[in-house]
């Protein structure tokens, strides 16, 4: 086994490698090869006599931990097993098996998984004389969710509830003793959850100074990957576990800090120095992955965050095109531009799979999708469900189709399933006494739930404010949509979903696609074959190319990966950064969102942003971070006179506003046809 790895690696990471010694921090930019520095540090530690079980190797996910190891037996040419690498929680279950008993565990205990948490969560809500039948209350989901966050983010419930769930702040003591009651219970089921393998380990290392101790000397290097993705817990065991030695080398890239709300905090790579006085900081800048075009418009705009360490990425490819902004009047135009240069580039030989297009909502993919779906070319959505296949969007449809043809009985049933006290018994009641009324109007409906039990009546009569909503709402799709999403049905949705506000925004979306239907019928029917369609088309049937799919992502899910072609879409002030991030940690976390967005990009870059949203309303125009771009480092497309005009006053005159297109041989025929829509 050859010990100079200086062919195989740039002297910025040759360094680490040699010289990766006591506390480390290295900041490893995007493309900068990070993975390949820590292979190699640990094959150089073996190669100098390091036994491997005096290594912990700790990454975020499985898959990581095992391409790791494989690499590093590729590199040292043997079969070295490294038997203390994985997950977090991985090497938190191994070291409680062993000691559980000084938390008052026993050591055959279970862990239980998701659908075993919610299941606990249930008997809790029970055993407190909680009925979600009788009355509204936080899903075991939710509180499921209000509980983890909590444990990982080291804070209190009302803290959680105070960022999170400010709905659920009046019944703050009930909510912590139904926490209490889930530790409780799991403690006498002998078992845990996933947060608790780590706070129970955090426990053990801060209970038992023998464990502690023991762990700290065999560990005589600790390398962690991701360390941006640490939460306090996280941070807290390493520290522990790197008492004696001080060998800890911790990679991670503070501009690619994006899961504060999974309560990752960004501050423990920024006060890692505070932490470890004698600490080296070693950067890696040297990018194998983008053009200097794209990497230009990146380092410009997270030059903007303040709290961070500065970074430069170099680019060690061809220099090619500039990435190019595109402004477009509303959502519409913008998802056929996108769509009209997939195929293109398809046609130039760019493999589907290739090209990706991101987005910072779920929400935003929804015009796209449909656009996709006419154009035959199949997607792989990532982060989520397809925009008609989504849980609230077929809940809001099913209020649509009984307003239009009462003898739905599948939509009535996922009507009246959401209701409090409204069971499968309930419904078939309800319906037959529906069925049997030949009147349709309000009044005679209002009756049908006196064949309810007193529970039962309760939730009937949340249908009927929902239903009368709907009513005194209009007859329009677009006003029937958000007549429904501002009724009872919006508590249900925080009732019942922690991303609740993200569901909100997508029954807007959805809103918006309705303004284009002539009415409640055909806006139906095409909302039904779009779900069909894209779900077929992406199964079964034809594309543009081969098999082949391009990815639709949201920007959280393509942290990691990389296109030769990505498109940025939805960059609009209130969308990208979103009209939440008020305070000036947020925006920057958004900042970063975007930077991980435009460095997955290898050769083509593309970012793009609607001057109309939802419902016809004008948005604040471009996102700041497009501002905050040099000019020069771009191409830019505008919609003529877009940064005056204003569509709310009479004295401007659409017929002044142009199209410019970058290149003269790009169509501009559908984007007049929608100016003179509006």
């Amino acid at each position: 086994m050859t010990e100079d790895f200086s062919q195989q690696l740039n002297d910025e990471q040759l360094k680490v490698v040699l010289k990766g010694d006591g506390p480390c921090l290295v900041l490893a930019g995007a493309g900068s090869g990070k993975t390949r520095t820590i292979v190699y540090r640990v094959a150089h530690l073996l190669s100098h006599g390091v036994h491997s079980e005096n290594i912990l190797l700790v990454t975020f996910t499985n898959k990581a931990a095992r391409e790791m190891k494989e690499r590093i037996n590729l590199i040292t040419n043997g079969d070295i097993t490294l038997p203390w690498s994985g997950t977090y929680h991985h090497v938190a279950y191994r070291i409680l098996k062993r000691y559980a008993a000084v938390l008052g565990y026993q050591n055959n205990f279970t862990i239980l998984d998701s659908a075993d948490s919610l299941d606990l969560i249930k008997m809790c809500l029970k055993e407190e004389g909680i009925d979600r039948k009788m009355r509204r209350f936080p899903s075991p989901k939710v509180l499921q969710s209000i509980i983890s966050y909590a444990h990982n983010a080291q804070t209190t419930i009302e803290d959680v509830l105070d960022q999170k769930h400010e709905h659920w702040l009046e019944i703050v003591e009930t909510i912590e003793r139904i926490a209490v009651n889930y530790q409780l219970r799991k403690v006498i089921a002998n078992a845990m959850d996933f947060d608790d393998l780590l706070t129970n380990f955090y426990l053990l290392l801060l209970k038992s100074k023998n464990v502690c101790e023991k762990y700290s000397k065999q560990f005589q290097y600790i390398l962690v990957d991701e360390y941006q993705d640490t939460n306090k817990v996280q941070a807290s065991i390493v520290r522990l576990l790197a008492d004696v030695h001080k060998n800890i080398l911790v990679v991670g890239d503070d501009a690619q800090s994006i899961y504060s709300f999974r309560a990752a905090d960004i501050e423990n790579i920024l006060d890692f120095e505070n932490q470890y006085n004698s600490a080296k900081v070693f950067k890696l800048e040297v990018n194998y992955r983008s053009t200097p075009n794209i990497l230009n418009v990146a380092n410009v705009v997270i030059a903007n965050n303040g709290k961070q360490y500065t970074k430069e990425l170099r680019s060690v490819v061809d220099e090619f095109t500039k990435p190019e902004i595109h402004e477009f009047v509303d959502d519409g135009e913008e998802a056929e531009f996108i769509t009209n240069r997939i195929v293109e580039l398809i046609g130039e030989g760019v493999a589907q799979d290739k090209i990706a297009v991101l987005f910072r909502a779920a929400f935003h993919s929804q015009a796209l999708e449909v656009e996709l779906s006419r154009h035959h070319i199949a997607y792989d959505y990532r982060g989520g469900v397809r925009f008609f296949e989504r849980a609230h969007i077929k809940d809001v449809l099913a209020y649509l189709r009984i307003f239009v043809n009462r003898n739905d009985t599948i939509a009535w049933g996922r009507v009246l399933n959401m209701q409090v006290g409204i069971g499968s018994s309930g419904v078939s009641k309800v319906l037959e006494c529906i069925f049997y009324n030949s009147d349709n109007g309000v009044e005679e409906l209002k009756k049908a739930g006196a064949v309810l039990s007193a529970r039962g009546q309760m939730g009937w009569a949340d249908f009927l404010q929902i239903y009368e909503a709907m009513v005194s709402g209009g007859e329009l799709p677009q006003d029937l949509i958000l007549a429904v999403l501002n009724s009872r049905y919006s508590e249900y949705l925080e009732n019942e979903f922690p991303d609740y506000r993200e569901r909100r925004q997508d029954i807007e979306q959805l809103a918006e696609f309705a303004t284009k239907a002539k009415d409640l019928s055909n806006f139906l029917a095409e909302a039904t074959m779009q779900e069909n369609y894209t779900r077929n088309n992406n199964n079964e049937g034809e594309s543009v190319g081969d098999t082949e799919k391009i990815v639709l992502s949201t920007v959280h899910q393509a942290k990691g990966l990389e296109w030769e072609v990505v498109f940025v879409i939805g960059l609009s002030a209130g969308r990208f950064p979103h009209d939440r991030a008020t305070g000036s940690g947020e925006l920057e976390e958004e900042r970063r969102l975007f930077y991980v967005a435009i460095t997955r990009a290898k050769k083509y870059l593309y970012l793009t942003y609607p001057l109309v949203g939802s419902r016809g309303d004008m948005l604040q125009g471009p996102s700041l971070f497009l501002d905050e771009i040099d000019r020069d480092l771009i191409d830019e497309n505008r919609v003529s006179g877009s940064t005056v005009f204003d569509f709310n006053d009479p004295s401007d005159d659409l017929d002044d506003i142009t199209y410019e297109p970058l290149f003269d041989e790009r169509p501009r025929t559908s984007f007049l046809k929608s100016l003179d829509d509006l």
